[in-house]
């Protein structure tokens, strides 16, 4: 059986290299996790469900890709670690440990998981066209809610779960994947017409 070997990502496209590199990956960790704060604030609540529409799905399986697993990972727990001391990075401006133990904390502690299978996908180069990146944004998403509907379950019951917690998100979730499979393949193209340019004009001087 073949292994796969791992590829890089966009992050590792920026050209650093030993202690440099270590500087950059946690500069994105920090920079990508922060991120997320303002993903969170494109927010609209639902007078029906505990669950508001935000942008932090998006975020997430967009952080994965472009940083990879561990680096994706890593920066959805900086952005968890930041709503629970306090800053308002959470949906509709919330923070604290009242919002990761409430009806949509399932959905929150699910993203490191999301963000790292989007990432060892991405690594894998299904980042690469749009449909093995909408293949790899659907993996993140299923995750997503395979651990937040059941938590939100226990708040609202499990026989209304699929009604308030995943129904209503269908449509806008299939939007922001779409925007996010488009959007990876594009930055490489660009990233590998930049390489291009800059190597023709190295043979050009």
């Amino acid at each position: 059986m073949a292994i796969q070997v791992r590829r890089p990502t966009l992050a590792d496209t920026l050209p650093f290299k030993g202690n440099a590199a270590l500087i950059r990956d946690v500069l994105l960790v920090l920079v990508f996790g922060s991120l997320m704060g303002l993903f969170a604030q494109i927010s609209i609540p639902l007078p029906f469900t505990p669950v508001p529409i935000t942008g932090q799905t998006f975020g997430v399986i967009l952080t994965g890709a472009v940083l990879g697993s561990r680096r994706g990972a890593a920066a959805m727990l900086v952005y968890l670690a930041e709503g629970i001391a306090g800053l308002p990075v959470f949906a509709l401006g919330h923070s604290g440990w009242v919002v990761i133990s409430g009806p949509t904390g399932g959905y929150l502690l699910s993203y490191p998981l999301a963000a790292f299978a989007v990432g060892f996908l991405a690594e894998r180069g299904w980042d690469r066209t749009i449909v093995l990146s909408a293949a790899a944004m659907l993996v993140g998403e299923v995750i997503i809610y395979a651990v937040g509907l059941p938590w939100l379950g226990h708040f609202v019951g499990m026989d209304h779960t699929v009604a308030l917690g995943l129904t209503p998100f269908i449509g806008g979730d299939l939007f922001k994947l779409a925007l996010a499979a488009a959007i990876l393949p594009s930055a490489w193209l660009l990233v590998n017409r930049t390489s291009t340019s800059d190597l023709m004009g190295g043979f050009r001087r």
